[in-house]
């Protein structure tokens, strides 16, 4: 039953998900809990920024949440990008750097990556407003 249930959880989230399951790779580095504490912290972060920075660091965090939105592609559960978080976030610098080239405040992946991750796992379809469905 169990191989039944992984084959049609990976159905529609791209060849990411089924060889990350037919490999056996998939291990939980940070647990999710940990990672969604993390990740409202950075909303936080985010929240309580200095007025004349906060649109450009929301810029900066949209950009983020549009490249979450391409590496994951469509439909993803919290495990997916809790586990794409675990796997390094030095990307994100990236991101921040060529949104905001003049602006070092915005490319720190404590603000602008952890927030942006807040807002995304809204979308996961395992996720129920703070705790995983």
């Amino acid at each position: 039953m169990l191989g039944v249930r992984l084959t049609v959880s990976v159905i529609g989230r791209g060849p990411r998900a089924a060889s990350r399951l037919r490999a056996g790779s998939y291990s939980r580095g940070v647990p999710f809990d940990t990672a969604f504490e993390q990740w409202q912290a950075g909303l936080q972060r985010l929240e309580e920024a200095p007025f004349d920075e906060r649109p450009i660091l929301e810029t900066v965090t949209r950009r983020v949440q549009e490249e979450l939105r391409r590496r994951l592609g469509g439909a993803f559960t919290t495990d997916e990008l809790a586990e794409l978080y675990d796997s390094g976030t030095g990307w994100v610098s990236d991101v921040a750097v060529a949104a905001a080239p003049d602006a070092p405040f915005a490319w720190d992946v404590r603000i602008v990556g952890d927030a942006a991750f807040a807002r995304y796992v809204r979308s996961a379809v395992d996720f129920a407003g703070g705790r995983r469905g």
